[in-house]
């Protein structure tokens, strides 16, 4: 994921010790989520929307400013919170929760599988600062097997949004689907990819950012910036490289695997999640699961605890910066196992 300058100056302060919750918030301004639920409270009656004590920190406080009667600060009770949220939900009700990743899915995980998922409830989990965002905080605030423990629950899709656009295009795609949403998001701050007339978004339908018949590189999300800038330093050096926007998770496009295996006979998936659960896995099972003719790798984090650091730091020790993506592409196309 490539940060702008906004969040390299967020990481400056970090290192300064000049950081605070005033400057955090203003930092989260782009986080849409708050701001497209609140336009689209004003249309429909039924959304709710839930915290847990970090309405600033997710950006839900724009819509507690203007709806104040359906909003609902559960405090540091995430489990509390989903649980409650299950239950609005048999009303006719459709909540959108928020909350940190790692908590919602570690902390929540039973909650979400046994009230949420198993009775198929109209649930939207707003699931922010995904992966290694929370940098400093550690490992108890990183979200790097939340895909993992959340697509194996029946009844559940999984979308992963790369920014502000595309976000408030998934949302509103989807706010009558029958069934729970996990919505896997960044900070709010990250780098735009797509432009108000180039974010299709179809659910479980892949986009095809670049073009390429060398390799394709099937992403999403919080590193799909990263792996278009990585195309785009590859094709100077001759490389020609396809990207897929595998925006959904679940379900997934397996026709888009197959086609970009028939095309490219090679294949790399890039992710900030263990490369164990996550996009490598699904993948994986496509290429096992149709007997796909192609060589494959999977790049995101080799099944570790990732260090504690300033994100940009860490984007750049775990090649998930647009120069690591584009060195780990070259070794995968030159014929190297794994990248250095």
């Amino acid at each position: 994921m490539v940060y702008n300058p906004a969040h390299e100056q967020l990481d400056r302060n970090l290192k300064e010790g000049s950081w605070n919750v005033s400057i955090s918030a203003r930092m989260g301004e782009s986080a849409v989520s708050g701001k497209v639920l609140a336009q689209m409270r004003q249309e429909r009656e039924d959304i709710v929307v839930f915290t847990a004590d970090l309405m600033f920190s997710n950006r839900m406080s724009d819509f507690a400013k203007q709806h104040p009667d359906s909003f609902f600060n559960f405090g540091i009770s995430e489990q509390n919170m989903i649980t409650a949220a299950a239950g609005l939900a048999t009303t006719g009700k459709i909540p959108y929760i928020a909350s940190f990743a790692s908590f919602l899915s570690l902390l929540g995980c039973e909650q979400i599988r046994t009230s949420v998922a198993y009775p198929g409830l109209p649930v939207r989990i707003l699931a922010h600062h995904a992966g290694m965002t929370m940098g400093f905080y550690g490992t108890s605030h990183h979200a790097l097997e939340d895909l993992s423990i959340i697509r194996a629950m029946a009844n559940m899709t999984i979308i992963c949004p790369s920014d502000a656009i595309q976000i408030e295009a998934a949302l509103r795609a989807t706010v009558d689907h029958p069934t729970p949403i996990y919505f896997r998001l960044g900070r709010g701050r990250e780098a735009q990819v797509y432009d108000q007339h180039t974010a299709p978004f179809e659910l479980g339908k892949a986009v095809e950012l670049r073009d390429g018949q060398d390799v394709a590189v099937i992403t999403n999300g919080l590193t799909l910036k990263a792996v278009a800038d990585a195309a785009d330093l590859l094709k100077a050096e001759g490389i020609h490289v396809k990207v897929l926007d595998m925006h959904t998770i679940k379900p997934f496009d397996a026709e888009a695997v197959k086609k970009a295996a028939a095309e490219t006979g090679k294949i790399m998936t890039v992710e900030e999640h263990n490369i164990i659960g996550g996009i490598g896995s699904c993948v994986a099972e496509v290429i096992a699961d149709y007997n796909l003719d192609c060589q494959f790798k999977r790049h995101g984090i080799y099944d570790e605890y990732v260090l504690i650091g300033p994100p940009l730091a860490l984007y750049d020790h775990y090649h998930l910066n647009a120069e690591g993506v584009a060195k780990e592409i070259r070794n995968f196309v030159k014929g190297s196992k794994k990248g250095v």
